[in-house]
């Protein structure tokens, strides 16, 4: 972690330059990726001014959860299990809203404990079998759908490149989650927020007009 400062430093350049490149003029909040680093590694990002943090796993982000005593806005950016769905009290922002069974239990959470839950529509643009997610063609339905529901709130939209993608593929997934974006806004949610981009494509994703950007391994190295 001694170099923590010096990345966090580099990465907030690289973002600063890619929304000069991209023309959005967007905000970019960082969001560091702490999965299978310790309470330690929250801490240290946090004293380098970083206040949002993302966990892949609920019991992972429990666990450190209870030892961490900055103050820090909690990520959920993993799959959620629909029976997991409670824990999501935890958590700020939940990023991964992949379907709409799981929509309908995220609302449950909400409507249950009287505030919605802040949620990201995950959509899967290029239709990889191995994530979850809306087409976009499934897209403006499902937004009409979720205005009838008063316990998620849906704040924006998520997706992951598929690995290895090359450029040309990156921007065609990150351009088609920006127009999954503007179709929830269309429909009526607060939908501002655009999550996308990791430690090895987080520029480009800003380049296509990311405002949240989900990084690990360029400011913790590999994972453990």
């Amino acid at each position: 972690m001694q170099d923590l400062a010096e990345r966090v430093a580099d990465v907030r350049g690289r973002i600063a330059d890619a929304v000069r490149r991209g023309g959005h003029e967007q905000a970019v909040r960082l969001v560091a990726v702490t999965k299978t680093h310790g309470a330690e590694a929250v801490a240290a990002v946090h004293a380098c001014g970083v206040a949002d943090v993302g966990e892949n796993r609920v019991q992972e982000a429990l666990d450190k959860q209870a030892l961490v005593t900055v103050p820090v806005r909690w990520h959920l950016i993993g799959h959620l299990q629909r029976n997991k769905v409670k824990a999501l009290d935890h958590f700020d922002v939940f990023h991964a809203l992949d379907s709409a069974r799981l929509a309908d239990a995220v609302d449950e959470v909400g409507r249950k404990r009287g505030r919605p839950v802040d949620a990201l529509l995950q959509v899967n643009v290029v239709g990889e079998a191995s994530k979850g997610g809306f087409g976009l063609a499934d897209v403006a339905p499902e937004a009409e759908r979720l205005m009838g529901m008063t316990g998620v709130r849906v704040i924006g939209a998520m997706t992951m490149a598929p690995l290895d993608a090359d450029e040309a593929t990156l921007r065609r997934c990150f351009a088609g989650a920006r127009e999954g974006r503007d179709m929830l806004q269309a429909a009526g949610h607060p939908a501002v927020e655009l999550s996308m981009g990791m430690s090895g494509d987080y520029e480009i994703a800003v380049e296509e007009g990311a405002t949240m950007v989900r990084v690990g391994t360029v400011l913790f190295g590999e994972r453990h």
